[in-house]
Formats: C-alpha cells, sequence, structure tokens
C-alpha cells in the first residue's frame, strides 16, 4: 500500500489477522528499515495476539534519505499515513510505535493521531555521549502509555522508569536489540493487548 505524503510517497506493509482486536503501526529509524530484526519479531508476536500489523516505511526512506530531515516535515507525513490507516481500519484501536527515530516519531504525534499507546523500542534519549541533551521530554509528553524496550548496552542512553508507563532493559542488547529479537516480540505483544 503506498500513501502519498508533502514528502512524496510512504509504503505500508500489512499483515492482517481475522477479526483484529487492534491495528499496531510501527516504523524504522533513521537509516533502517521494517525488516529491523526488532520489528519482525514485534509482528509475530502482535499477529499471535490478534492484532493486525502495518510496517511503515517513511518517505524519507523511501526517496533513499538515510536522515528524517526536520521533525515537523516528518511528523507532518507521519499523520497523513496514520489518517490513512484509520480511515481504512475504522473503529479499530491504534497502537502506534517504532525503533530509535520511529519512536520519536510515535510519541510525538500520538495524542494527534489518537494512539491509544506507543511502543518505544531502542528509544535514542541522548546522542551518544551526549546525555546533557536528552529527549526524555518526548516520552514524557506522548500524552499516552508508552512501553519503552531498550537495551542495557544502548550508547544512546536507556530512559528513566519514571518517564514512562512500562520500562523494560533487555540485558546484553545494543541499540539494535537483534540479540534476542523473540524476547523484545513477547514483551510487546504481551504489552499492547490491553489497548484492544
Amino acid at each position: 500500500m503506498q500513501v502519498m505524503t508533502p514528502r512524496g510517497p510512504a509504503l505500508v506493509d500489512v499483515d492482517e489477522v481475522t477479526d483484529a482486536r487492534l491495528l499496531l503501526v510501527l516504523t524504522h529509524g533513521s537509516a533502517g528499515g521494517v525488516d529491523a530484526p526488532d520489528l519482525l519479531a514485534v509482528r509475530d508476536a502482535a499477529l499471535g495476539v490478534g492484532a493486525s500489523v502495518a510496517r511503515v516505511t517513511q518517505a524519507f526512506r523511501v526517496a533513499g534519505a538515510r536522515a528524517p530531515g526536520s521533525a515537523v516535515k516528518q511528523d507532518e507525513a507521519w499523520e497523513i499515513v496514520l489518517g490513512e490507516l484509520r480511515a481504512r481500519w475504522p473503529g479499530l484501536p491504534v497502537v502506534q510505535g517504532g525503533r530509535s527515530n520511529g519512536a520519536r516519531v510515535a510519541c510525538r504525534t500520538a495524542r494527534e493521531v489518537g494512539a491509544a499507546a506507543v511502543v518505544a523500542l531502542a528509544f535514542p534519549l541522548h546522542l551518544p555521549g551526549k546525555p546533557e541533551r536528552s529527549r526524555a521530554g518526548e516520552l514524557r509528553d506522548a500524552g499516552v502509555d508508552v512501553l519503552v524496550v531498550n537495551g542495557d548496552r544502548d550508547p544512546f542512553g536507556v530512559p528513566d522508569a519514571a518517564d514512562a508507563a512500562r520500562l523494560v532493559v533487555v540485558p546484553g542488547e545494543g541499540h539494535d536489540l537483534k540479540r534476542d529479537p523473540a524476547r523484545v516480540g513477547e514483551v510487546v505483544a504481551e504489552w499492547i493487548i490491553h489497548y484492544a
């Protein structure tokens, strides 16, 4: 599925279940894609608990850019994609999320798009080596419950438990959450089902 945004087309890969209880919308980080191991594991686990899953390749990545550019423009494009998805599945609760930069987008736009909750994988609390430039406010200002799953070896830092509805720190994991992606999927599936 393709959705046109002011930044160009975004691509949406949809995996549906019969009688879905909710729609989980996921997106990638700045330089990654929707086939990252943790995103695929989350998709598989979510399908197993009755959620249809939409994985969104944002317009900047479709255009070949490795950096998202302006947060305002990225969020604007995201809101258009979510509007299309909500129209396709009217009345279905939506949980949105992503990894790294995608988690930031999900937090910043949650209220605007009417998300029931946010899943933040590898939330980049700060740039490596720059803890004074914290992005914790994006978690606190989401306006909905946020699940954060981070590795304890993430050079982008680990948010404080007080800044999220739930924080799960996975031992031995870095920013890519690829050592045990199935565990990440289990954590997310157990949590999102409460928003159905």
